[in-house]
């Protein structure tokens, strides 16, 4: 992204270069201030509103002692404001504390479940991007006809369907009844593990396919809407009238433009694939970002929660950041109004 903008910066006009500097300077200063609002919040419901943390994570049955050791290990003897400084310098400097149940670093805990969680969001993607682009041009390049009709049905089955039951009838078919894959669980990405790199992509492959449905019906809409609209452009129907063919005029031509809309819903997509991990890593069983803040809410481990979620919403934020600034990079038509 850095790159990006320092080559639009080195190849527009100064004025030009001068107003996407501007629009970045504002976007990082929303970027910031999202951020800290965030946590704010997250920092507020889990610690601030009525209602002991230490209560919550040992029961009304435990005794005085143990809540006060609790309360202790917590640091909830000590002012709000304090507990937050001392949060967002342990989120800073990596410092997350240690989980009550697990009793191991939170951080440890993170990033062992971000190898599972973080290549499953990726695989997803991919997946959603191979489907609704080849849908998304396949239905405008045949208006109105056969195969329009086809993918924007099919599209509206994707988007009915819940991701969770789609997962449930993946499971009954290529696991129970064709036993091609497992059922759930991973296998790990270390072959010294018993797993190995072809077993954990073959473990994450039918999770993936479950939440890349919704998103890839979503955004074969999208890419739909935006190449017929290329399409009524006039440059379109100039490089029809210098003889260009249908198939060049849709891949030089309207494919470039048509482009730029769907790149920002992609980075929308991937932000809540991101964050939509929960239902599928517990249908899946896989030890991923999801199932551990639905075990530690479970286990009413608060530390975890409240740094897993602060975690997810920083990657949301990044990737709204980043979809911005490319939206304006990208396309020199917004150069002018970008400030």
């Amino acid at each position: 992204m850095a790159f990006a903008l320092a080559h639009a910066l080195i190849h527009t006009p100064p004025l030009a270069g001068s107003i996407i500097g501007i629009f970045f300077l504002k976007r990082l200063a929303t970027f910031v201030a999202t951020l800290v609002a965030a946590s704010l919040v997250i920092f507020a419901v889990l610690d601030i509103l009525p209602g002991n943390a230490a209560d919550v994570m040992l029961g009304e049955s435990a005794t005085p002692q143990a809540r006060q050791a609790l309360i202790a290990k917590l640091g909830l003897d000590r002012p709000a404001p304090v507990r937050y400084a001392a949060w967002l310098k342990g989120l800073l400097t990596g410092e997350l504390g240690e989980s009550v149940s697990y009793s191991v670093p939170v951080a440890e805990l993170i990033n062992e479940r971000l190898v599972v969680t973080a290549p499953l969001a990726v695989m997803a993607m991919g997946l959603t991007s191979v489907f609704a682009l080849t849908l998304g041009i396949y239905a405008a390049s045949r208006h109105n006809r056969l195969g329009d009709v086809g993918v924007m049905g099919l599209s509206q089955i994707g988007i009915a369907i819940p991701n969770f039951w789609f997962a449930i009838l993946l499971i009954l078919l290529f696991a129970v009844k064709l036993q091609w894959f497992s059922a759930g669980g991973f296998p790990g990405w270390s072959e010294d593990a018993g797993g190995g790199l072809w077993p954990a992509f073959k473990a994450l492959l039918l999770p993936a396919l479950a939440l890349a449905v919704v998103q890839a019906a979503i955004l074969a809409r999208i890419t739909r809407s935006a190449v017929l609209d290329v399409m009524r452009e006039d440059f379109v129907r100039t490089a029809r009238a210098k003889g260009l063919s249908e198939r060049q005029v849709l891949w030089r031509h309207v494919l470039r433009n048509a482009f730029v809309p769907v790149l920002t819903v992609m980075g929308l997509q991937f932000a809540n694939l991101l964050t939509g991990t929960v239902v599928i890593e517990n249908v899946f069983s896989l030890p991923g970002l999801g199932r551990l803040v639905f075990q530690a809410i479970a286990n009413r481990d608060l530390i975890v929660v409240r740094n897993v979620v602060m975690l997810l919403a920083a990657a949301v934020i990044v990737i709204n950041f980043v979809v911005d600034v490319l939206y304006v990079v990208i396309d020199p038509r917004l150069k002018g109004h970008a400030a």
